[in-house]
This record gives C-alpha cells, structure tokens and sequence, in this order.
C-alpha cells in the first residue's frame, strides 16, 4: 500500500512539475484551413500575441473539408506543444458531414473562445419588404419564390438558412455559388433576393445602397450598423448565428497547461491591439473560460446536428 502511495505521489510530482516548466520549446498551432483565410488570420493574431515565453508557430493543414488538419491535431501528444485553432465549420460540422473524419469535439480539450463574426441577413433593395417580419410574411404567401445564396451547401449560411426556415415555418430555395464572395455579389446583382453574410464584407455594400440590412443573427446590434435589429429582436432568439474560432488542444492535455494557455489567451483577447484587428473583419474578441467553450460546443452541436441530418449532407 505505502509503495503504491508512493508511486501515485511520484507520477502527481511529475505531472505537476513538467505543467510548471510549461513551456519549454516552441508551440505549434495547426490550422486546419488554408492560408488568408479568416481562420488563419485569426489563429495568426493570436500566436503573434500569446505571452507564453516561447515561439508560437502556425501550420496549415488543410484540406477534406477541415479534416485533414483536425485529425492530425486530435491524435498529437497532449503535452501543450501542438495546439489547434478551428472554427465551428471543422470542429463540429464536418465530423457531421464526412463520417470517416476520424475525430469529433470530443477529441479535444477546450481553452478558449478566439472570436465570433456574427452573420448579417441581407437582401437586395429591390425586394419589397424591408424587416425580418415582412420577409416572413411574403416568404409565407408566396412559398418557394424567394431565393437565398450560399457559397455551398454545408456552409455556415447555408445552414443558417435552413435554421432560419425551420423556424419561420417559410419555405425558401437555395442557389449554391462557387465561394461566398460570389454569393454576396448574385443578391448585389438581384441574381437572388438574400444570403447571410459576415458584416465586413457585407458593410460597404450597404452603405452605398446595394444591399439593405434586414437583421442581425448576433446577440447585440453591430457598432458599424446600429440601426439593424438583431434577430432576437425580431423575435428569433434560436436565431444566434455567428462564424466563431477557438482555441483547443488534445484530449487529455494536463488542466495546468489548459489553465495556463487559457490565462493568456485571455489576456491577448483583453489588448486594444487585437479587438481593432479583429474588428477589420467584424470579428469580435469573446474568451472565457474552458468550460465555458465546452458549453459552447454542444450548445452548437445540438444546434447543427439535425439540420446536417435533414439535408443529408455527404461529402464529396
């Protein structure tokens, strides 16, 4: 018994002591998207401004739909030297839709929420209504003539949309585009009468009168657009939709080193430097505690999970 005691203190003692070496050589963020994106512009901001007394360093893995990349950071060591920035379309949609990923939210351990771009519903100022409540009152007089771009099927606003018809009881088709700029640009030219798109690409076109605002799928109003609504206020608090980012490591990465990324991950988020970066893209800083992401995360899988499932979604 005292031998085994021992033997337990001596692993706790280990433990305990590499979590307060942590860290020790360089950190490695894989990225599961592309390089320019929004993905890894944010992940990149982050590794430029974590105090953590060594080197952060972003990889790029992308490819298969997010999968690639997640499943390479899901089976690393869980020692705290290979991290993961993703965002909600890699974590917990594609698992959904590309059933050989290999991985799930669960192959990880929480540390923070990075930022959230919440999504705007657009339509092109020829429509003839102009609130989310005259959107729904035609959309239900006249089922199947409204028209909503996506830049695919399975994206972020594709499956905003649907959520968006379940629970307006409205019935709107979709017309896939190759990439969500060409999405954006189909409503400008009146091509289809609405998308949902992320504030900073959306924010010029409606100032110079190309697009009108009918709402924001956000918890607050925008400050670039403080006289949209958000689709709380319209009466759809399902309705919360936004483009978010996290920070994540391994299962079974210590809680020492979870607490200790969490506390500077948090303190980068706190800094005027990276909310006016992040603001370029109409993102805004969220942070908060791991648990906190947990909660997140299956508030968010319990959110898509069906939808994915209605649509039958397959990868291709």
């Amino acid at each position: 018994m005292r031998r085994a005691f021992f033997a337990a203190a001596a692993v706790l003692w280990a433990v305990s002591a590499f979590a307060d070496s942590y860290p020790s050589r360089p950190i490695k963020i894989i990225v599961p998207t592309p390089a320019g994106g929004p993905v890894d512009i944010m992940a990149r901001l982050l590794a430029n401004s974590l105090n953590v007394g060594q080197p952060v360093i972003v990889e790029n893995r992308p490819g298969a739909g997010n999968t690639l990349g997640s499943r390479q950071a899901a089976t690393s060591d869980p020692d705290g030297y290979t991290l993961m920035v993703s965002a909600a379309s890699g974590l917990i949609m594609s698992p959904l839709i590309y059933k050989s990923a290999g991985y799930d939210a669960s192959s990880f351990a929480p540390i923070a929420l990075i930022a959230e771009t919440p999504q705007l519903l657009v339509v092109n100022p020829q429509v003839p209504f102009k609130s989310v409540a005259d959107l729904v009152a035609f959309a239900k007089a006249n089922p199947g003539k409204l028209n909503y771009s996506t830049g695919g099927a399975g994206t972020l606003p594709h499956l905003a949309a649907e959520l968006f018809k379940r629970q307006t009881g409205t019935e709107i088709m979709h017309v896939p585009y190759k990439g969500g700029g060409p999405a954006l640009l189909g409503v400008v030219a009146g091509e289809v009468q609405m998308t949902l798109d992320p504030v900073a690409t959306s924010l010029q076109f409606i100032q110079d009168g190309r697009l009108r605002a009918l709402a924001i799928a956000g918890p607050k109003r925008s400050t670039e657009l403080p006289n949209v609504p958000t689709l709380i206020e319209a009466g759809y608090p399902e309705l919360t939709v936004g483009a978010w980012t996290a920070l994540l490591a391994p299962r079974d990465t210590p809680p020492d080193i979870i607490a200790k990324l969490n506390a500077a991950t948090n303190a980068a988020l706190r800094s005027e430097a990276m909310a006016a970066a992040l603001a370029k893209f109409g993102a805004e800083p969220r942070g908060g505690t791991p648990q906190a992401l947990a909660e997140h995360m299956a508030t968010e899988a319990t959110k898509w999970r069906p939808i994915v499932e209605s649509l039958n979604l397959k990868a291709e």
